[in-house]
């Protein structure tokens, strides 16, 4: 582990969904993201199997590097949700996926490093989980959005197709679908 991820490591928790927090994390998927999420999502991101794929992000106490006039947040607690992540496992072709269907930082959060340590983590979950064992995650991006796919091809996602019409409420609805494989951890390989 890098000495900056060492750092980020201790600034950074992550909490398991449940109905305690699922609030807070409807209030940062507002935020977050330009279309409104269903019940039927909320339930699914509760359920066992994806507890290791879902996560709120905490950040504990990084206001040094935040702007001097940051939006308004309770700068006097500790831990401030900051963003979260959320996936569910498919099978494709005999091969089982992890879809990543949300993930996401608030705004003053963003450059400190919280999405490439979020997605990390998920990377070596998907890599240690056996089962099932997964091959591949991948997700959409809406083809607007520039900065979030050069962010997920820095992480090693290749484009792979445009899902036209993939948004039924926003403009453009056009999404690309982004994936990679997943890599067994080092420690894996020499076994």
């Amino acid at each position: 582990m890098t000495s900056s991820k060492k750092a980020l490591s201790t600034k950074v928790s992550f909490a398991s969904l449940t109905q305690n927090n699922l609030g807070t994390v409807r209030k940062l998927n507002s935020v977050l993201f330009p279309i409104k999420y269903s019940e039927k999502f909320y339930s699914e991101i509760l359920l066992p199997e994806v507890e290791d794929f879902c996560k709120l992000s905490v950040c504990q106490y990084i206001l040094s590097r935040l702007p001097e006039k940051p939006i308004a947040l309770a700068v006097y607690y500790n831990d401030i949700p900051v963003g979260t992540i959320c996936c569910r496992i498919e099978t494709k072709d005999s091969i089982n996926h992890l879809y990543l269907l949300t993930m996401g930082v608030l705004a003053p959060y963003r450059s400190l490093g919280i999405g490439s340590y979020t997605l990390d983590v998920i990377l070596r979950a998907a890599a240690t989980h056996t089962k099932p064992k997964i091959g591949r995650i991948y997700l959409h991006v809406q083809v607007s959005n520039d900065s979030a796919k050069q962010f997920y091809e820095r992480h090693g996602f290749r484009e792979s197709g445009i899902d036209e019409g993939y948004y039924k409420k926003i403009t453009p609805s056009g999404a690309w679908v982004l994936e990679r494989d997943i890599q067994p951890l080092e420690s894996e390989q020499q076994d």
